[in-house]
């Protein structure tokens, strides 16, 4: 059964967030002013950065991952709307534009980072990654191997990072899109995401057997149960999040519809 005081603590998921973190904090401290000289600490931006390296670990390291891997798919749909959806976030809301813009305004990889960072091939790097993860040799084998089961997450978490990037960009070579674009580019992975949804929620049998076979954590859940609540988790978690991002996409539009009025110019096309 479930052992509550079970944390995860491997070598590689605390060394690599603590790396990750560091190298964040020498970033924003001791080469501040190396990379942009005179701008104060980010604060506000640290914390937000922090906070989606706890939400990553609340996501994988708690006893939320044994619950997932061993017993309930819908506790592993919250695993992953967690990383995608609240980790990858918080981590671009976090980077300041000059800690990546040694990288990301570097003239040699423009071009290539041009490409990767087009909406296009951020929508299908997402939703490509988040379909084929939900065949079902694919993720069982991810329940039964704990080594693709972290290439899983981490794949998760990096396609998150592309899915983002065109609303959340911290960079000022490769800004967010305008808001019609960020509009149309939502609603339009919403519906790339639709099909691997329904595969799960209309299933007549159980697609993953470590689910159909854990034992049962709650009397009367059955494994068809927890599909059916996985696949709402995943479906609800997605509209909920970008339906916020529309309203905000719409509300900033609209306001910059009325300022551009406002001074007579007309609006320009995003």
């Amino acid at each position: 059964m479930i052992d509550w005081r079970h944390w995860h603590n491997e070598p590689l998921l605390i060394g690599g967030l603590i790396f990750l973190g560091w190298l964040f904090a020498i970033g924003v401290g001791p080469f501040r002013n190396r990379l942009s000289p005179g701008t104060p600490f980010p604060k506000r931006q640290a914390y937000i950065f922090y906070l989606g390296i706890l939400v990553f670990y609340l996501a994988v390291g708690s006893p939320l991952d044994q619950i997932g891997e061993r017993f309930l798919l819908s506790a592993h749909m919250v695993q992953h709307e967690l990383l995608i959806y609240v980790s990858a976030v918080l981590i671009l809301w976090g980077t300041p534009d000059w800690l990546i813009a040694p990288i990301t305004d570097r003239k040699a990889l423009r071009p290539i980072f041009r490409v990767l960072f087009h909406p296009i091939i951020c929508a299908v790097l997402f939703s490509t990654t988040y379909t084929v993860w939900h065949a079902p040799q694919l993720y069982d084998l991810a329940l039964r191997n704990k080594n693709v089961h972290v290439l899983e997450h981490l794949m998760f978490f990096g396609a998150a990072l592309f899915y983002w990037w065109p609303l959340l960009s911290p960079s000022k070579a490769h800004p967010p899109r305008g808001y019609g674009v960020q509009m149309i580019y939502l609603l339009s992975v919403t519906v790339a995401m639709t099909p691997v949804f329904a595969f799960i929620a209309f299933s007549d049998n159980v697609l993953y057997p470590t689910y159909e076979y854990a034992p049962r954590l709650i009397d009367g859940f059955s494994p068809s149960s927890d599909q059916l609540l996985g696949a709402v988790i995943m479906k609800m978690g997605g509209i909920l999040v970008t339906g916020i991002a529309l309203i905000v996409a719409f509300y900033r539009w609209y306001q910059q519809s009325e300022h551009s009025a406002g001074h007579g110019k007309p609006a320009r096309s995003p």
